[in-house]
């Protein structure tokens, strides 16, 4: 077992923590230089930095985990890997990219139960849960594995079904449950309360709104993470200086951090 293994394991024991999602050396460097315990990659973010779809099957296993490994080198973390529905309809699939995963000192990683078929997006039941037991098998005692399923994000709000996933992948060997998308408040305590004592993933919070880390603390959530919002955050702020540039401003660049920074906060520095 790795120490960032055995760290990761450790903050999901108690309380609720931030593990932000970073795209490359840089944006993990910054932002654990802001304290946070751990960050994750961002399937999106990859995809895009890429120039490609998210969630498409466009970004392979190997461009994902060699991006996952990087931001924990640059920021010296536990690192979660985003690595979408493990990179193949089979068990055998999932259970490689775990083994592929935990070689590349990856602390955890999750495995969603999408199809990438826009026509069928999710796996049937039996399938997505033979899925993450074939994954929790290849991660026992190696790798974090958390247990995904996307339908409020496929058009599929259907919160009884999401429940009887998250209570299967658990019962099935997940460590951690995840269903991104979740409408509000009521639905988070519920998933909470199905799977306890496993710790449950939020992204930001519910649909409804990001509500503060305290509320959902006090639900009974462990781990939130930041999918790709982060990087959207970037484009966002580089989009409105494009903006200015091209209507004659110039930029201020007082709140950004100096080269000098950045390059103070790599590996090596």
């Amino acid at each position: 077992m790795t120490e960032s293994f055995h760290r990761f394991r450790a903050l999901h024991e108690t309380g609720c923590f931030v593990m932000p999602n970073a795209w490359d050396a840089a944006s993990a460097a910054v932002l654990a230089a802001q304290g946070f315990p751990a960050l994750a990659s961002s399937s999106a973010a990859i995809a895009w930095g890429l120039g490609r779809r998210d969630g498409f099957g466009a970004v392979s296993r190997d461009e994902a985990i060699g991006n996952a490994a990087l931001l924990a080198r640059a920021a010296a973390l536990p690192v979660n890997g985003d690595l979408e529905d493990g990179f193949g309809p089979a068990p055998e699939d999932c259970a490689a990219t775990v083994r592929a995963a935990a070689a590349a000192g990856l602390a955890g990683l999750g495995i969603e139960d999408t199809t990438g078929d826009p026509a069928q997006p999710i796996h049937p039941f039996d399938a997505a849960v033979r899925r993450v037991a074939a994954a929790a098998a290849a991660a026992r005692g190696r790798i974090l594995l958390t247990g995904r399923t996307d339908n409020f994000l496929h058009g599929r709000p259907d919160l009884d079904d999401t429940i009887r996933r998250l209570v299967a992948f658990a019962e099935a060997g997940a460590d951690v449950l995840y269903a991104p998308g979740l409408p509000d408040m009521a639905a988070v305590r519920a998933v909470v309360r199905a799977v306890a004592p496993l710790p449950v993933n939020i992204l930001l919070g519910p649909r409804g709104g990001a509500v503060p880390l305290a509320e959902l603390a006090a639900a009974g959530v462990r781990r939130v993470s930041t999918g790709g919002a982060l990087y959207r955050l970037a484009m966002g702020a580089l989009r409105d200086a494009g903006r200015r540039m091209r209507a004659g401003e110039v930029p201020s660049l007082a709140a950004a951090p100096t080269g000098a920074e950045i390059e103070g906060l790599l590996p090596g520095a």
